[in-house]
């Protein structure tokens, strides 16, 4: 975290971005280091991107038991 609405986020492609927190999420879900998001990178500058779902401890580990995750 950051502050305010913005993370710093390690992306499956190994790159570091810039996540910012759109305000329809901020309030409903909190986000905490080691959580795992879905962020699209923005078109006009590839090292930021919004983040737009969080998922939960039991989809993280569907993602891993299936192999879509590295664990």
């Amino acid at each position: 975290m950051l502050g305010a609405n913005h993370v710093r986020l390690r992306c499956m492609d190994g790159v570091l971005r810039m996540g910012r927190i759109p305000g329809s999420m901020k309030k409903k879900t909190w986000i905490r280091e080691g959580d795992i998001v879905i962020a699209v990178p923005w078109e006009f500058q590839n090292e930021k991107a919004d983040v737009i779902w969080k998922y939960t401890r039991l989809q993280v580990s569907w993602l891993e038991r299936k192999g879509y995750l590295k664990g």
